[in-house]
């Protein structure tokens, strides 16, 4: 299938590793023009990569997209390389797990400018270009957590409801401009982000890490963890020409963890 990308130009966040690089692979290989944006270092070398590989045009950006001037920074390096963004990919790894009383208020301070302020201050940097061409795909990585709240991560199922609730009411301002805004949310998918909740969880517990894993199997209809590259493969969906009509949505890639009937 012929999902009309070929020439985009993507801004992808937190693009090194998980579930940004998957995306990013994903519109590498539709011949998307892609900016990466990550803290480390390693961006550089990933962006390098996804070119080699896909034979497209890539950008390296390191910044920090919880700090305003850094996401300002990294939008004009997008711009200022590729001339405009046709597809704004938001994205950040998860505030710390734990339950309400062991988060001070600083550490919630933190999960807004992460998980929420970053999603804000990009949106508002890409927003006017895409207006202006009538043309733009924003997609926002939340969670299953949105829908159905995952015990010990109340930072994360607190602010990416917020980020749900951003989201679904600007679809509605930014749809007669060819705007669509959708959520993706993530189910258990193999990440290092997994790793980690997977450690916490079994230190909480008192079980391996390999019985924490296969805890969440259990709970998934298909029996499995999801693999990133499943996850990109909607990203790409929902950027394309072929998804023109899709906005306003929260659509899950989580093997049907999720039970709620909407």
């Amino acid at each position: 299938m012929d999902l009309g990308l070929k020439g985009r130009v993507a801004f992808v966040a937190a693009a090194s590793r998980g579930l940004g690089h998957a995306i990013a692979e994903a519109l590498a290989a539709e011949g998307v023009l892609i900016a990466c944006c990550a803290r480390s270092p390693e961006i550089l070398t990933r962006a390098a990569s996804l070119a080699e590989r896909f034979h497209v045009e890539t950008l390296g950006i390191e910044a920090d997209i919880s700090v305003p001037s850094e996401v300002a920074h990294a939008i004009a390096a997008a711009q200022s390389r590729f001339g405009h963004v046709d597809i704004l990919v938001t994205n950040a790894g998860g505030p710390p797990p734990g339950p309400f009383e062991s988060h001070s208020a600083e550490a919630w301070a933190r999960a807004v400018a992460l998980t929420l302020d970053s999603v804000v201050n990009l949106t508002r940097a890409v927003l006017p270009g895409m207006k202006e061409r009538r043309w733009g795909r924003i997609l926002n990585v939340t969670s299953i957590a949105v829908k159905q709240p995952v015990d010990g991560l109340i930072l994360s199922n607190s602010v990416r409801a917020a980020v749900t609730g951003f989201a679904r009411s600007l679809a509605n301002e930014v749809a007669p401009f060819n705007v669509t805004v959708n959520n993706l949310m993530p189910g258990y998918t193999r990440t290092e982000r997994l790793e980690q909740l997977a450690a916490s969880n079994a230190t909480a517990k008192g079980v391996t890490r390999e019985e924490a894993f296969a805890a969440w199997e259990q709970q998934i209809p298909m029996g499995r963890l999801g693999e990133p590259h499943e996850f990109g493969a909607l990203a790409a969906f929902l950027a394309s020409e072929r998804a023109s009509y899709i906005t306003a949505q929260s659509i899950a890639v989580d093997g049907g963890w999720i039970r709620s009937l909407l």
